[in-house]
C-alpha cells in the first residue's frame, strides 16, 4: 500500500537514522514549525521532530515536572529522559523555542544532559523590533550550527535549502489538497499519515519520489473509480494543537462517526506547508519572514491563523470545524473562544475536544464527535 511507508516512518526512521549517524551525520533534533529547517538543510545535517505523542514515558516525566503539564511537553521530556526516543539520543543539537513557557521551562532541565540551543520567538509579527529580533535569531542558531559542527553556511548554501524546502511543501500541499475533491480520494487518517510520517524520512530526494508518487497513486485510483469515501459524508477540518500518534484517536472517532476529516490546520498540516518562502533576496530575511508569520496561538494578536482557517473552510467546503487541544496547552485552550466565535460569525458549525496522550477518554470523545456529526 502507498500508505504504509508514511504510517510505519517515525518506527522505521530510527534504523534509518542509526545508520546516518553512524555514517558520521550531525543530527539536530527540533520540537516546533517555527524551527527554521532550512539551516540544517544548508549545513548538511540530518534534522528530526522529536515532539513525542505517546503517553508511555509521562510518569517518569512526572517525577520532575508537574502532572497538570501540557501532554506533549511530559512525553517529550520522558523520552529524553529515559532514552527511549532514539532521535532524542541521536541528537548532536536540540533546538527549542520560547513558544511557551512550559516548554521553556522543559528545555532548561533538558539542558542538564543534552546539548540544547533555545529560539528567544516574538510573540507579535508585524512590529519593526519584533522582526529584527527574529532575524538576529536565525542569525545566532547558524552560527550556532557553524560553531558546533565546524561549517561554514553560505547564502547560495541557504538559497539552495529554501528551493528545496519549497519543492517539499509544495508536493505535501497537493496530498492535502486532494481533499478538495468530492468525495474526497482518501480519509483524513490517510492524509495525516502522509503529512507526519514524511517529517520522518531524512532521505530528501527519496522523500520527495515517494511524496509524488503517493500523489500520482491516489489520483490513479481515483480515476479507475476507487471511492473510499461517502459523497455525503460531512466534510470536516481539524484545527487546534498538533496532530500525530495517540492524536490519531481524535481523527478516528469523527471517521467512525461517518464524516470524513478533509483538512488539517494544524502544524502537522496546511500551517506549516501553505505558503512558500520567498526565494529572491536575502535568504537569512527570507526564511526570518517566513517563519515569523506562522499563526500559532503563541502570537498575538493572530490574524494568520484565521485567515488561513477560514480560507480552508471555502477551499475544502467543510461542513464544521473541529478544534483538538491538549490539556493545559493555554494559549489553544484561550484563543478556542476566538476560534469558536469567528466560525460562528461565518455560520460554521464548530465543536471543541479537549484531550491527552491516553485512551481512557475515546468513549467520551466518540459520543460527542458522534453527537456533532449528526447534527450536521
Amino acid at each position: 500500500m502507498v500508505f504504509d511507508s508514511f504510517a510505519e516512518a517515525r518506527k522505521n526512521g530510527f534504523l534509518a537514522m542509526k545508520k546516518l549517524k553512524d555514517s558520521g551525520k550531525g543530527v539536530v533534533g527540533q520540537f516546533c514549525t517555527y524551527t527554521p529547517l532550512e539551516i540544517f538543510m544548508a549545513a548538511d545535517l540530518v534534522s528530526v521532530s522529536l515532539c513525542s505523542t505517546s503517553d508511555e514515558t509521562i510518569p517518569e516525566a512526572e517525577k520532575v515536572l508537574p502532572a497538570n503539564l501540557c501532554p506533549l511537553i511530559k512525553s517529550s521530556y520522558g523520552f529524553a529522559i529515559t532514552d527511549k526516543c532514539p532521535y532524542m539520543y541521536f541528537s548532536d543539537l536540540v533546538v527549542g523555542e520560547t513558544t511557551c513557557d512550559g516548554k521553556v521551562k522543559m528545555y532548561e532541565l533538558l539542558g542538564q544532559t543534552k546539548n540544547v540551543h533555545v529560539l528567544e520567538l516574538p510573540h507579535r509579527q508585524t512590529t519593526p523590533e519584533a522582526k529584527a529580533l527574529w532575524r538576529a535569531e536565525i542569525v545566532r542558531l547558524i552560527e550556532r550550527v557553524e560553531k558546533d559542527f565546524g561549517v561554514a553556511i553560505t547564502d547560495e548554501m541557504l538559497k539552495e535549502a529554501i528551493r528545496k524546502r519549497n519543492m517539499e511543501r509544495r508536493l505535501l500541499k497537493e496530498v492535502y489538497e486532494l481533499s478538495t475533491m468530492c468525495p474526497p480520494p482518501i480519509s483524513g487518517l490517510r492524509q495525516l499519515q502522509i503529512l507526519f510520517g514524511a517529517q520522518f524520512k531524512f532521505d530528501w530526494q527519496e522523500k520527495v519520489e515517494e511524496i509524488q508518487n503517493a500523489i500520482d497513486s491516489i489520483k490513479e485510483a481515483y480515476e479507475n473509480g476507487e471511492r473510499p469515501i461517502a459523497e455525503k459524508a460531512p466534510r470536516i477540518l481539524i484545527t487546534g494543537c498538533p496532530m500525530g500518534g495517540v492524536t490519531e484517536k481524535v481523527v478516528k472517532v469523527i471517521e467512525d462517526a461517518g464524516a470524513v476529516v478533509v483538512a488539517f490546520e494544524n502544524c502537522t498540516g496546511a500551517k506549516q506547508m501553505d505558503r512558500q518562502c520567498r526565494e529572491e533576496g536575502d535568504p537569512i530575511t527570507n526564511i526570518a519572514d517566513h517563519y515569523l508569520n506562522i499563526g500559532c496561538s503563541v502570537m498575538t494578536p493572530n490574524p494568520n491563523r484565521f485567515e488561513l482557517l477560514y480560507r480552508l473552510c471555502d477551499q475544502f467546503q467543510v461542513d464544521g470545524v473541529v478544534e483538538m487541544t491538549l490539556q493545559a496547552c493555554h494559549t489553544y485552550a484561550v484563543e478556542s473562544y476566538t476560534v469558536k466565535t469567528f466560525l460562528k460569525e461565518r455560520n460554521i458549525p464548530y465543536l471543541h475536544l479537549e484531550t491527552d496522550y491516553g485512551t481512557s477518554d475515546i468513549g467520551q470523545l466518540s459520543t460527542r464527535a458522534g453527537a456533532f456529526v449528526e447534527m450536521l
